[in-house]
């Protein structure tokens, strides 16, 4: 009873953006571990699924790893241990566990999860026809409104990333019919709009998107469409927001050394960020990591170091076979401060083709450095990124 407590407020945490259900779950999970320390999986599973929502994936790790030893043909034991390899950026071990559970015969209705969690896998590596295949297949299997929108939104999400805007926006406002509460739709479509240049109706659906999870990270996204718009006050007003509800999260355990370090090396003090990121590649050295504390570093005016890591970010040889058009922006403006101007006119062209709204304050950047560097982008996809 106490490990279904523990796991209930993780839940809830996740779909409220409320950290204050991790601390009770963490009571909980404990409870259950000291009230029956061997073979207790579902307590394990618990606090695994806990220690990634605070972005602990170490624990995640070890947790994870503790439940799958015990019930290595339960499905349900990979996936939370897949997201811990790879925010620690161990994407082989990540890969070697997808292999593993796509291995298993699992039922049915189980079929859904099981391939959501391929096509994310297969859009870390770059394999976005496959990642949109394994999500789309996965609505339509699924077996209730809430899963099927989940997928839905899935999918929009990747229209979204390679700038298919009426895709998306269809995707999103689907999945928001299927399930109203879906809150990465919500966001979705907020974005979507922002991009086609709908700004009242962005502004109205960030509005609503976190009038029913109020999360950190899409604070930040609508504080940056207001700069954007050069309506600063509001912009300010957000950013503090931001800062209050990641200072929030942090003391009920969660690690938000990333979205601060983003938000201080864009809005605040870069080389407060610099100091943040370097701690946190240290401890989880995975993708996202690298192209923020790149970008950090080069908002701090040290480009050599950066370029490192902005490498690292867009190198499909060490884990970024992704597809960002914002690490593509990153990478492309450092090389620029450089004088690379080959790499940097090649980086920020493919931003700008794998999606030409991919953030409404970065992406005229972009059009701008292109512009100074003598080069119109233009023309079709290269083979790479079909």
């Amino acid at each position: 009873a106490w490990a279904v407590l523990g796991a209930a407020y993780v839940a809830r945490s996740a779909r409220t953006a409320d950290a204050a259900d991790l601390p009770r779950a963490e009571r909980a999970l404990g409870t259950s571990l000291k009230t029956r320390a061997a073979k207790n999986t579902e307590a394990l599973a618990g606090m695994t699924a806990l220690a990634n929502a605070r972005r602990d994936f170490a624990a995640a790790k070890r947790y994870g790893e503790q439940a799958l030893k015990l019930t290595p043909k339960r499905w349900s034991a990979y996936p939370p241990l897949i997201d811990a390899y790879n925010g620690l950026g161990d994407y082989t071990a990540a890969r070697s566990t997808l292999d593993k559970l796509m291995a298993l015969r699992t039922a049915p209705a189980d079929r859904p999860a099981v391939m959501a969690r391929a096509s994310a896998v297969y859009r870390d590596r770059g394999w976005r026809e496959d990642a949109l295949a394994q999500l789309t297949d996965a609505a339509a299997a699924a077996g209730t409104p809430a899963e099927q929108a989940a997928y839905r939104a899935g999918v929009g999400q990747l229209a979204w990333e390679r700038g298919e805007l009426p895709e998306a926006l269809a995707q999103f406002t689907e999945a928001l019919r299927l399930d109203p509460a879906e809150a990465t739709a919500g966001t979705g479509k907020a974005r979507t709009l922002a991009a086609q240049g709908r700004t009242a109706d962005a502004l109205t659906a960030y509005d609503e998107a976190l009038a029913k999870r109020p999360d950190a990270e899409v604070t930040l996204e609508l504080a940056e469409l207001y700069e954007s718009l050069h309506r600063t006050q509001d912009a300010e007003a957000q950013y503090e927001l931001v800062r209050k509800r990641a200072e929030k999260a942090a003391s009920d355990g969660v690690d938000e050394e990333l979205l601060l370090g983003r938000l201080e090396a864009d809005h605040g003090d870069p080389q407060e960020a610099v100091t943040r990121l370097r701690a946190e590649y240290r401890r989880q050295p995975g993708i996202e990591v690298a192209d923020a504390l790149g970008w950090a570093l080069h908002r701090a005016g040290e480009d050599e170091e950066a370029l490192k890591f902005a490498t690292t970010a867009t190198d499909k040889t060490k884990g970024g076979g992704v597809r960002s058009a914002l690490h593509d922006f990153h990478r492309g403006m450092i090389e620029y401060e450089l004088e690379r101007y080959g790499s940097a006119r090649r980086q920020l062209e493919d931003a700008l083709l794998v999606n030409p709204a991919f953030s409404p304050l970065w992406a005229p950047e972009a059009r701008a450095a292109l512009t100074d560097m003598g080069e119109v982008t233009g023309g079709p996809l290269p083979a790479d990124v079909l």
